[in-house]
């Protein structure tokens, strides 16, 4: 493998992932990093699932392009059955998939746009010259080595790169720095549906009230938001108001993110080491909890546990411009609007078991400059570290629209290689109509 590529991206989640076939297709020279052997990002590590979410509350498609792809790629494999609605009523849809399958198939997109891969690799040093990232330093069970790219994309999620380079940052909500409760997710097997959405149909007081009208007798059972009489009798010790899970990918499986850990810095190996003990913990209290208490569970039995925590916040740059909460419940016109996002403000309170949801019927744009930090001239930056306050961040930060900045982000680098220009000097038109041949919905 050779040391030195036009555009090189740092995390293989499903934003590197985006940015990588993007910048790949476009036929400049790519490399693509991560620190685990797979790739998949918070999709494959920690369990995120299912995927939030590709339409508005109206029911509007707002991201489509490479992320739609590989949707269709997994249904294709039998690994996802595609969009479908969401019987909690929390969006309109989800998108379920299957790890393992989207591990194979991301890896197929990537060769056949000749894209290359480094498993196992952290980048531990940047170099800087004139305001430019010259080498990135990454450090794995081979010792040290050295990686040259003209153009740099940060899709960590924690903003390393940006950090790393000396770009300023910030972390979590204004004030006090604190982020989003984490969760460590686990499957269950043995769940029958049945039992639950008959109790689900039968007792709708027990459940969140959808911002979405739905039909509970008609909708396939898809998620569960609540169980809160149940909940009373929980574990204590578990900040949490209710129960949260989702059904699949396969038979009489869920998939179950119920647990919460408070007051974690994740970018500290202490406490994010903390986090991941506290996590287990919860989770051998809720497994016996659910199995004793709550319908269709009588036979149920953990299937796996995430690899990680799941962070839902951490660092993020300080960008040309910074979205705010106003810019996502009104969404203004932006003239650099590279993205959509149709998934409301959901904030899952770093202070205690409640939640902070507002919804909106629409979609808003994202603009190209919130993936553009200070300071560093051949920079970008993608996924949930883009310049945005807590509030607009808690809407941003879920999977599709991450891979739709993806997209934005590896387009932008590739049009910065082949103008020779730096990320900031692209012209954006160019960029938004590249992403539109590319089936992005702006």
């Amino acid at each position: 493998m050779k040391n030195k590529y036009d555009v090189i991206i740092i995390g293989g989640g499903p934003s590197g992932i985006t940015a990588a076939l993007a910048a790949g297709r476009l036929n400049v020279s790519t490399l693509l990093v991560e620190r685990y052997g797979f790739l998949g990002g918070m999709s494959s590590s920690a369990l995120v699932y299912p995927w939030f979410t590709f339409h508005d509350l109206s029911g509007n498609q707002v991201i489509n392009g490479i992320a739609q792809e590989i949707v269709d790629e997994l249904k294709m494999k039998g690994g996802s059955p595609g969009h479908m609605r969401d019987s909690s009523g929390f969006v309109w849809s989800i998108t379920p998939f299957d790890k393992e399958t989207l591990k194979s198939v991301v890896l197929s997109m990537l060769s056949n746009s000749n894209v290359d891969i480094l498993l196992h690799s952290f980048v531990s040093e940047v170099q800087i010259v004139d305001q430019t990232i010259t080498k990135l330093k990454t450090v794995g069970k081979y010792g040290n080595s050295e990686l040259e790219g003209k153009i740099i994309i940060d899709a960590t999620g924690d903003a390393d790169i940006a950090f790393l380079s000396g770009a300023p940052v910030t972390l979590g909500r204004f004030g006090d720095g604190k982020v989003q409760a984490l969760s460590l997710i686990f499957r269950l097997g043995g769940v029958k549906t049945e039992p639950i959405q008959r109790y689900y149909i039968e007792h709708p007081d027990e459940f969140y009230t959808p911002a979405v009208p739905i039909d509970r007798e008609k909708l396939p059972l898809t998620g569960v938001s609540g169980f809160f009489e149940h909940w009373k009798n929980a574990p204590a010790g578990i900040p949490r108001d209710r129960f949260l899970f989702f059904v699949g990918p396969r038979k009489d499986e869920i998939t179950v993110n119920t647990t919460r850990i408070l007051d974690i810095n994740p970018t500290q190996p202490e406490q994010i080491t903390q986090a991941e003990i506290s996590g287990r913990q919860q989770v051998e209290q809720l497994t016996v909890f659910m199995k004793d208490s709550l319908p269709g569970f009588e036979n149920s039995y953990l299937l796996e546990t995430a690899t990680q925590v799941g962070v839902r916040e951490s660092r993020r740059i300080v960008g040309q411009y910074s979205l705010n909460e106003t810019d996502v419940i009104n969404g203004p016109f932006f003239p650099d609007v590279v993205a959509r996002c149709g998934y409301p403000i959901d904030i899952h309170m770093p202070d205690d078991a409640s939640m902070k949801l507002v919804d909106f019927k629409t979609s808003y744009g994202i603009p190209y400059r919130v993936m553009l930090p200070q300071k560093i001239k051949n920079l970008l930056v993608t996924g949930r570290a883009v310049s945005c306050t807590h509030e607009a961040f808690s809407s941003l930060r879920v999977t599709a629209p991450v891979m739709a900045l993806g997209q934005a982000a590896g387009t932008a680098a590739a049009l910065s290689i082949k103008k020779s220009v730096s990320p900031t000097f692209i012209n954006v038109s160019q960029l938004q109509a590249l992403l539109l041949e590319s089936k992005a919905i702006l």
